[in-house]
């Protein structure tokens, strides 16, 4: 176990990698190319984590000063995932949710419930701190562990429903997104994309950074558009005109720069992945099994990256509007897009629908983290990471649907709040399900025919 919690402790940028380079030699691939693969994967997450601090250093900021230049009144702290995780591996469940994940993800291949493999063991985090905050909710271990096992096999089912969105839309055959906020989140927008086509006229409006910069020409290009959305934030900072032009540059940077760094992941990730599917179709034909990955390899998309920099400055306004809300948003700014990405090829990068089921999701998320700065208090001080006195809370994990309802539901503590919550989300699993089975989830549109097609998808 003290070997598995130094690896854990190094970050997804070693720990991916290995696991990479450990696949690689099961798979056949020979030292040379397992380790190229390992170390290429290793190069893209080092990528990302500079951009997101990037993102973190500066756009944060500027978000921070905004919330206090306007008086919203917000005083706990949105930590974000990368101080929301290590409480999650720091707590008495952290190790052990890795084997308990893995044994519900051979379980329900044995049994043919999924047809994700998953090899993402870093973000096996969210599921440790749904078992960590019930733990701590409960007072029980037990319930805890089976608070992970529940969420694992939420995340590897979300990961076979989605499964058309991220091989057509993202590209990323024979790849599956079961984690994080990505998926989880990624439910609401179903029901949204199917209301808003129901709608004359407003199914017709179709905004993408494409037409954008069809319509605008270089004005309307990504990088120009990034550094638009930077001096605007800047300003709304209140920072000088300089200091605004510099947030422009460094938001234009982010567009180029992210998905130049997501594409090195995948440049590691093909052969892998290919090895494995051969390997796969060779031993479990006509199976179709698919490996779970990361999230962040759908931020290479350009409208993922456009719909987080309009983001972080809406989801600051819908913190105000929350009712009741203490949560400044702040720690997950940086990462906003991992949160409407699986939203964005949902809607097939249509941003005027992004911008309305994002704004659910992101009003969701931070009601529940509202409601959970208590127990992820109480979490962060039972692990030595949160001083007496503080208070704090996480868009990324604390905001997750699953994460409240369990520990909520366990402690009996329903109110009306939760109900709420509970109808919505089991409401819109159900109906993203059916849509799943019925291989109507993700549906292409012919543009030039005004055709619908629809691909399908394998059920288990």
């Amino acid at each position: 176990m003290g070997v598995i919690q130094y690896i854990v402790d190094l970050g997804a940028s070693v720990m991916l990698p290995i696991i990479i380079m450990i696949l690689g030699l099961l798979l056949r691939q020979g030292i040379g190319k397992s380790l190229r693969a390992g170390i290429t994967i290793g190069i893209g997450f080092v990528g990302i984590g500079l951009v997101i601090s990037l993102l973190t250093e500066n756009l944060g900021a500027a978000a921070t000063a905004m919330a206090e230049n306007f008086n919203l009144g917000l005083n706990v702290v949105d930590l974000g995932w990368p101080g929301t995780a290590p409480m999650a591996w720091a707590s008495d469940l952290g190790l052990i949710a890795i084997p308990v994940a893995i044994a519900v993800n051979i379980v329900m291949l044995l049994l043919k419930m999924t047809k994700v493999v998953n090899v993402d063991i870093w973000n096996i985090w969210h599921m440790a701190f749904t078992g960590a905050i019930i733990q701590v909710a409960t007072n029980n271990f037990y319930l805890g562990i089976l608070g992970v096992a529940v969420h694992a096999a939420i995340a590897y089912k979300l990961g076979d429903m989605f499964g058309k969105v991220t091989d057509q839309y993202f590209g990323l055959e024979g790849i599956s997104i079961p984690h994080g906020s990505s998926a989880y989140m990624g439910i609401f927008a179903v029901p949204i994309d199917d209301l808003i086509e129901k709608i004359p006229g407003i199914n017709k409006i179709n905004i993408t950074s494409e037409k954008i910069e069809e319509k605008l020409g270089v004005l309307g290009q990504p990088t120009i558009l990034g550094a638009v959305l930077g001096f605007i934030i800047g300003l709304l900072a209140q920072y000088t005109v300089g200091a605004s032009l510099q947030l422009a540059i460094q938001m234009a940077a982010v567009m180029v720069l992210m998905p130049m760094v997501v594409k090195l992941i995948m440049e590691g990730l093909i052969p892998i992945s290919e090895a494995a599917r051969n390997l796969l179709d060779k031993h479990f034909k006509g199976s179709d099994l698919k490996i779970g990955l990361d999230p962040a390899l759908l931020l290479g998309d350009s409208q993922v990256i456009a719909a987080s920099l309009i983001f972080v400055p809406l989801t600051v306004l819908i913190a105000v509007i929350v009712p009741g809300n203490q949560v400044l948003p702040f720690g997950d700014l940086a990462t906003i897009g991992f949160f409407v990405a699986m939203a964005v090829g949902i809607h097939k990068g249509n941003l005027f629908r992004t911008l309305i089921s994002g704004s659910v999701i992101m009003f969701i998320t931070i009601w529940i983290s509202n409601q959970m700065i208590n127990l992820q208090t109480l979490l962060g001080q039972n692990v030595g990471l949160v001083n007496a006195g503080e208070r704090v809370s996480s868009l990324d994990q604390a905001g997750s649907p699953i994460t409240y309802l369990l520990a909520n539901g366990l402690t009996m503590e329903m109110g009306v709040g939760f109900f709420v919550i509970l109808l919505l989300y089991i409401g819109c699993f159900a109906y993203t399900y059916i849509k799943y089975k019925r291989n109507t989830l993700y549906v292409e549109i012919d543009e030039t025919e005004g055709a619908e097609t629809s691909e399908s998808i394998s059920n288990n």
